[in-house]
């Protein structure tokens, strides 16, 4: 698959016009996966807060002496400086938390290291979303990984969602995607199981493909209060 040059003033644009980071949630097996992508993002030219949903990116990092909802009450976030951007320790967080608009603020993107049985991972309103599942030939890991993708599908969410890993794995997804559930939500689909670096691909696509899903949200957030309110 070619690979569309990434558009590095993006950033610089989105933080002029005050608009909200991306949200990615990243359902890894292991935390170097998460942290191989906020460094291909920031080749791309954007500037990730990386948070520590699942307890294991910065666990034997210096950190604060109180936890992360402390911290928000107290507004006194504790944050570690990152080539790629910084790093938040907060595991259990939400996708939703009303805190992370101003925490996020200066940075490009929310990263989230996250784990498939969290309760809820809603990401910020009016930010582009992206779901990213990494996938091995376990028959547990691709169950999961489609109860996931059916999850998203019947949600309604505009958002983009890309699959690595296993290659033949990431098919046997897309061809279930393609069978079983929603096109819309399928088209929404792709793999870069099959690049060389995968990491690097996805962080092209990923910056190509944020001003539309931005605009998508705004519009149908706009439609759905237009109904709300009888227009």
């Amino acid at each position: 698959m070619a690979q569309v040059p990434a558009d590095q003033a993006a950033g610089l644009r989105r933080r002029r016009a005050q608009q909200p980071p991306a949200c990615v949630h990243c359902f890894f097996d292991t935390a170097e996966s998460t942290i191989r992508l906020t460094q291909a993002l920031h080749r791309c030219g954007w500037s990730s807060l990386l948070i520590d949903a699942c307890g294991r990116v910065f666990s034997d990092a210096p950190r604060s002496l109180f936890g992360w909802t402390h911290q928000i009450e107290h507004g006194q976030l504790h944050m570690l400086p990152m080539p790629y951007g910084e790093g938040w320790y907060a595991p259990g967080i939400q996708g939703d938390e009303p805190a992370l608009m101003a925490a996020a603020r200066g940075h490009d993107c929310i990263v989230f290291d996250a784990r498939l049985n969290a309760p809820d991972w809603t990401p910020l309103p009016g930010a582009a979303r992206f779901v990213i599942l990494e996938v091995n030939t376990l028959p547990a890991s691709i169950l999961q990984g489609y109860a996931l993708l059916k999850t998203l599908a019947d949600s309604g969410a505009s958002i983009s969602v890309a699959l690595l890993g296993n290659a033949a794995a990431c098919d046997q997804l897309l061809a279930a995607c393609g069978r079983f559930l929603d096109p819309a939500f399928t088209r929404t689909v792709y793999s870069v199981a099959h690049e060389d670096d995968a990491f690097a691909a996805l962080a092209v696509r990923m910056a190509h493909e944020e001003t539309g899903l931005t605009a998508r949200y705004k519009a149908e957030n706009t439609e759905s209060m237009a109904l709300k309110h009888g227009c």
